[in-house]
């Protein structure tokens, strides 16, 4: 696939805020037909560029209510600790989200709980357990901010 142009990062800029939108709508917004629309997503999709759609849950309603958000610092910087590390988390779904960083900690993780038995429980036998661990600190977030931001109209 050649690089993205204005229109690609429109339809994708589009389809983050509401992946449900239908195509006879997107197409309208991002100004072509339908099959010239529908055809750009299905080249994003099979370049990789888009890798699926999920559903946004809100956690107040699913039991877990309670994102913790964790720095971890690893012994080592090389390969090997870092391929280690992030197959360790792949195995454990607990884990929501996982990012490489740059800056005072190696890795960004989020969990989601019920209270603080749970993560107590998380901490224990999972994230204490990862390979290569140095430091582990974990913030509990009062409410996200951003999920109260009013949803698109469809």
């Amino acid at each position: 696939m050649q690089a993205l142009d204005a229109i690609d990062r429109n339809i994708l800029r589009l389809l983050r805020l509401d992946a449900r939108m239908s195509n006879v709508k997107l197409a309208a917004e991002v100004g072509l037909s339908p099959s010239a629309c529908l055809r750009r997503i299905k080249l994003m999709e099979s370049a990789g560029v888009i890798r699926g759609y999920t559903a946004l849950v809100d956690t107040a309603n699913t039991g877990a209510t309670i994102a913790v958000l964790i720095n971890i610092t690893l012994e080592r910087q090389t390969e090997d600790h870092l391929d280690r590390f992030e197959a360790a988390v792949r195995r454990h779904p607990e884990i929501r989200e996982c990012f490489l960083m740059t800056g005072g900690s190696d890795y960004f993780l989020r969990v989601e709980v019920e209270n603080a038995g749970e993560f107590e429980r998380i901490h224990k036998e999972i994230l204490a357990k990862l390979p290569g661990v140095l430091r582990i600190h974990s913030s509990f977030s009062i409410r996200n901010v951003l999920a109260t931001r009013a949803r698109p109209s469809r």
